[in-house]
């Protein structure tokens, strides 16, 4: 909000919109629902909000007794118009989400048990290799903590890197890869319905910023009520995005230096 032009009670109306509606908004919506004049100033206040969703500070995940970690990656986006046939402007996504185990007899899950998912972190990486994956575990994940991935090389390492680690042999076999890496797999395809459907798609340079916002929503989802609160928290160690840097070709990064989520 520094040396902002728009109203303070703008920024906090809009604030407020963005952490309580479950599923988010898109620039246009939210232009509409606030009565801007131009849709740039709803575009730059939701990525300067998005920017005070990453907690600087923010611990790794994992590592409790009896639970674990999935992790694997996937490939966001698809044909892009004016640019012909076939898939265009792929980004690759790792994924690492923490399983846990509902317990029967709480008051709104009094009948419901099995597995379900904790925090997740989600970050863009260059490609598959053991630097890129490995290092996006090591950032994200505690050491010594019991984690799942499929068999690609690129996480062959993990257990040198001091996890406890479990690969799965999938062979390229997706139903294979959803039965025992069944959380990541709905997280994935969470975060693709909801880009479609919210955003309908993304620019791969301001991706990151939309796996932040996906990332708060998805962690606070349990807590609706002090998503308000958490996001002016931590908007006021942050500092967001120019506008220069916003429609730059590459912006700055709207991650932490450690890469880490909300």
């Amino acid at each position: 909000m520094e040396r902002t032009h728009t109203p303070l009670s703008v920024w906090f109306w809009a604030a407020y919109l963005v952490a309580s509606q479950t599923p988010g908004m898109s620039a246009v919506q939210f232009q509409r629902q606030l009565g801007l004049p131009r849709y740039a100033t709803a575009f730059q206040i939701l990525h300067k909000l998005r920017a005070g969703m990453v907690r600087p500070d923010q611990d790794r995940i994992g590592g409790n007794p009896g639970e674990h970690v999935e992790a694997d990656e996937t490939y966001i986006g698809g044909r892009t118009r004016g640019k012909g046939r076939g898939v265009h402007d792929m980004v690759l996504v790792a994924a690492a989400v923490e399983v846990k185990q509902r317990k029967p007899g709480g008051s709104l899950n009094k009948r419901r048990t099995g597995r379900y998912a904790g925090r997740v972190r989600l970050a863009v990486v260059p490609d598959r290799s053991a630097q890129s994956l490995g290092g996006f575990i090591e950032r994200t994940v505690k050491p010594g903590a019991a984690i799942i991935t499929d068999d690609w090389s690129g996480y062959a390492k993990l257990g040198v890197r001091g996890y406890c680690h479990t690969a799965v042999a999938e062979q390229g076999d997706m139903q294979m890869a959803e039965t025992f890496l069944p959380i990541i797999h709905l997280v994935f395809s969470n975060l693709k319905t909801w880009l479609r459907g919210i955003h309908h798609g993304v620019s791969p340079q301001h991706l990151q910023a939309y796996l932040n916002e996906f990332t708060f929503r998805f962690n606070r989802r349990f807590y609706p009520f002090n998503a308000f609160r958490s996001l002016l928290g931590i908007a006021g160690d942050v500092i967001a995005p120019t506008y220069a840097e916003l429609y730059a070709k590459k912006s700055r990064s709207t991650t932490t230096s450690n890469g880490l989520g909300s």
